[in-house]
């Protein structure tokens, strides 16, 4: 399934109210990756947050790292509500994280479950290496193309995701991997319709564009509950913990 960033735009701004209390394993990743890219420094200059969103992952920067300055990025310049409630003196880039322009160098960029909407990821992570201090540190998560097996058995539908050694290949050319984590973490629901309603309030839109009539819902519901005994919907994410080559 090919990204559309106004898509993506839209789903998130439309979920932002709900996101923090349904986003389980978003909150589990940012706590796991703050922890881990805390062991291996704890003090980072200048940070730049890609995709920050409701500051879930900037939580838990502020509780776990310690830094000079803070850059935050969104599509969204309604992100800026919900991090003035976490930071009080950062900078914001509201734009594509996939095109961030700056003549600031970091010392550490980290994403959390945000690099799988990159439509070119080789090209995204030669970007970040260009405004990254020498042995700077990328840290981020995405997801696999394990991710939703279940929806995309009802649906066919996936994004196109990266595998492991897919994401070591690429990060391999300008970067040494400090660290590769995959995860798998399944959620189960009560009715197949509100695993629906937990993909609308995290802002998911791995069901395509397509605006979904009664017709739609009822036939997934259906379908769900004839192809599996149990309702969950399974992640599979990956955390990547890099440092630039000179």
């Amino acid at each position: 399934m090919q990204v559309n960033p106004k898509s993506v735009k839209s789903h998130f701004e439309k979920a932002m109210e709900k996101y923090d209390e349904n986003a389980v394993v978003q909150r589990f990743l940012a706590e796991i990756l703050a922890e881990e890219t805390s062991l291996i420094r704890k003090y980072y200059g200048k940070i730049l947050e890609a995709g920050c969103g409701t500051g879930l992952l900037t939580r838990e920067i502020k509780k776990k790292l310690s830094f000079e300055s803070f850059t935050a990025n969104d599509l969204s310049d309604k992100s800026k509500k919900y991090l003035d409630k976490i930071l009080s003196n950062y900078n914001f880039i509201c734009g594509n994280a996939a095109r961030i322009n700056t003549s600031q160098k970091f010392d550490l960029i980290i994403s959390n479950a945000m690099f799988q909407w990159f439509s070119n990821l080789e090209d995204v992570l030669n970007r970040y290496r260009n405004i990254l201090n020498n042995n700077g540190i990328l840290a981020f998560t995405t997801f696999s193309p394990e991710n939703f097996p279940e929806l995309t058995k009802i649906t066919g539908i996936s994004l196109n995701y990266k595998t492991a050694d897919e994401l070591r290949e690429i990060l391999e050319k300008n970067y040494k991997i400090l660290k590769l984590e995959t995860f798998s973490k399944a959620l189960e629901f009560r009715t197949p319709l509100e695993l629906l309603y937990h993909l609308k309030n995290t802002g998911v839109n791995s069901l395509g564009d397509k605006k979904w009539e009664f017709a739609d819902v009822k036939a997934f519901c259906d379908s769900y509950t004839k192809t599996f005994e149990k309702v969950t919907l399974t992640y599979t994410p990956i955390l990547i913990i890099a440092q630039k080559l000179r």
